[in-house]
Parts: structure tokens; C-alpha cells; sequence
């Protein structure tokens, strides 16, 4: 593989897990930037229509099919992804395994891919001499905490409890908060750049065909579920703030550290009532008591990302599109229709 020209590698990015969720929108935001990025991003599977179509489409129109590569890699395989980051300034690391059911093997299908995966993919970086890396890790890498203080906001400072998850068989936090701590382990042992984001419950359009985990938690409750989210909620984002948010550090020279990315801290109850207001019709539960207890709200709890300039989408905005694109993919039905006779 021919190495860039310098000017040419000051643009060129790799995006691991390109066809998420969040991976697509950072790949359509990369693309649609007035710097032009070209864009690498790494799927599973080359031959899956349905991780690499929707990616193929982001490209604008008139817009040199060079821009967007995509390359198969595999966490656990060193040269995979050694192939995909060579000659990149700069690489969002995004892929790590999440699923809608709990797996019946966390060892081999979290925890190795998350955490020797992202080493994997900061050994390439450094070998690369990349210049800086994003990595995105979770609030599932803050909390569940049950020891942080019911009087103080959660903030960067929060770390997940690991024997709390463990007893709880909470693997995905786990596999988050292992892999971002091996993660700073290795910057400071190898003198890598690193920011970390922590992007709260993420919703909005879909751009990829599947459901994801997040956009999963809007649907479980237009559907009717009980669940009140107790040890995993600080709020929402948008996942195009997020895309923003993840570009907005890879540009920022001072970015340091940790970043929550949410449109504030509140109940999940009171999330549920303002999905209710927006999509009637629908048969959400009415959560009667404090979901979340002790938890601080704060409005600005994105503090760091506030700082540097982020402005957050409205929720009922992200809400209403993340519902109709729910339903425009056939993942939820039609609301039912309203007796006028209704209080």
C-alpha cells in the first residue's frame, strides 16, 4: 500500500466500527466537513450488505468515491487493523461488541474484543505515529457506581464499580471500563494522545438497517417496558451531537482527558414523560417514583464539551426523529388511535 503524501495524511482518519450506530453518523459527519476528511472505516464483514451499503451511500454527491474506504478487521486480529490505520494522522476507535441480549459467553465475546481489541488498535496507532486518537468509550464506563455521592453530580471523575457488575453479571460495563482504563494505561506507558468520550443514552435517525442497544431503550418503552434503566441512565444525546462532539476533540489541541456527552442528568422518569408527550398514542408506562434514587440533576453536566463550544440538539427534537425513524425502518408499529373521549 502506497504511504500518503504528507498533506494527504493530515486528512485521512480511520473510523473503527464504521457501520454503528455512531460509527455511521462520525463517518457522514467526517465526510460532509469543510476540511474534507477521507475517511477509513473498518466493518466486520466486507461481504455484508448491511455493514457496508448505508456507509457507500454517505459519500456526497459529486464526491470522490476515494474518500470513503472500507476495510474488514477484526479486534483481535493485529493485522486487520495495522492495514486500516497505516498511514491515518488520526483514528476514532469505536468498535467494541455490544449486544441486545446478555451473551452467554462475556470472556470471548466482550471482554476480549474490548479490551485486547482496543490495545490492538492503539499498538497500530502508535506503530502509525498517529497523531491523536478518540477513543469512544460509554457511561457504562461511569456507572453503575452505587458508592458515588447522592449530594454530587456524576462527572468524569466517576469510574464504574467492576465487583458491583461482576456480582450483577453486568458484562457491557465491564468490557467498557476495563478496556478504557487498559486504554490510558497505554498512553501514558507509550506517550500516545488520547481523549476519551462518554456519550450517554444515544438516539436519533438511523442511518445502519439494524436496531442498536440504545436506540433499543426508546423502543422497549413505546412498547410498553417497565424498565427504568436504574443503574445505567444519565440522560440522553443525540447521536449526531455525539458525532460532532468526537470531532469537535480530534480537532481541539487542548482536548485532554475525559468527556461526558449528554443533554443533561435527570430521572428516567421524567425522560419517559417526555417521550410520552411526543409520541401519544403509545403504551408507555407511568413510572410513579424516582427511578434513579439519589441520582443529581444537572442541566450542564457536559460541562467540558459546553466549554469547548458543543451546543446540544433540543431532546424532544432528537425524540421525535428517533421515533419516526424507528418506524420508518419497521421496528414500531403505529401509535394507537386516541378516543376523544380520552383525559
Amino acid at each position: 500500500m502506497a504511504v500518503p503524501k504528507e498533506e494527504e495524511r493530515k486528512k485521512l482518519v480511520c473510523v473503527t466500527g464504521g457501520c454503528g450506530f455512531i460509527g455511521s453518523w462520525l463517518v457522514r459527519t467526517l465526510l460532509d466537513h469543510h476540511h474534507s476528511y477521507t475517511v477509513r472505516a473498518t466493518v466486520q464483514d466486507l461481504s455484508d450488505p448491511s455493514q457496508t451499503y448505508h456507509l457507500r451511500s454517505l459519500l456526497p454527491s459529486n464526491s470522490d468515491e476515494s474518500r470513503l474506504s472500507l476495510f474488514q478487521a477484526d479486534l483481535l486480529d493485529s493485522g486487520s487493523l495495522w492495514a486500516a490505520i497505516d498511514g491515518c494522522e488520526g483514528v476514532f476507535h469505536l468498535a467494541s461488541p455490544c449486544f441486545l441480549e446478555d451473551p452467554r459467553e462475556p470472556q470471548t465475546q466482550l471482554l476480549d474484543p474490548a479490551i485486547q481489541g482496543t490495545l490492538n488498535v492503539l499498538e497500530a496507532c502508535r506503530k502509525a505515529k498517529v497523531r491523536r486518537v478518540v477513543l469512544t468509550s460509554s457511561i457504562s464506563a461511569m456507572v453503575p457506581n452505587p458508592s458515588w455521592p447522592h449530594d454530587k453530580v456524576v462527572d468524569e471523575s466517576c469510574w464504574t464499580d467492576i465487583d458491583f457488575c461482576k456480582a450483577h453479571k453486568k458484562w457491557y460495563p465491564v468490557s467498557k471500563t476495563l478496556a478504557e482504563r487498559a486504554a490510558w494505561e497505554f498512553s501514558k506507558q507509550h506517550g500516545l494522545d488520547v481523549v476519551a468520550i462518554h456519550p450517554s443514552t444515544c438516539l436519533g435517525p438511523l442511518l445502519q438497517p439494524s436496531l442498536n442497544a440504545s436506540s433499543a431503550v426508546l423502543l422497549q418503552l413505546l412498547q410498553g417496558s417497565e424498565e427504568s434503566q436504574e443503574h445505567h441512565w444519565l440522560g440522553s444525546v443525540d447521536v449526531r451531537d455525539v458525532a460532532k462532539a468526537q470531532l469537535l476533540l480530534y480537532e481541539t489541541p487542548c482536548a485532554s482527558g475525559r468527556y461526558l456527552c449528554t443533554n443533561g442528568i435527570y430521572q428516567f422518569k421524567d425522560f419517559a414523560e417526555i417521550v410520552a408527550g411526543i409520541c401519544p398514542g403509545y403504551p408507555l408506562h407511568k413510572f410513579a417514583k424516582e427511578t434513579q434514587p439519589g441520582l443529581m440533576g444537572c442541566k450542564d453536566a457536559a460541562k467540558r464539551l459546553l466549554d469547548l463550544g458543543l451546543k446540544f440538539r433540543p431532546i424532544q427534537d432528537t425524540l421525535k426523529e428517533a421515533a419516526d425513524s424507528l418506524k420508518d425502518r419497521g421496528f414500531l408499529g403505529q401509535p394507537a388511535l386516541i378516543s376523544s373521549s380520552s383525559s
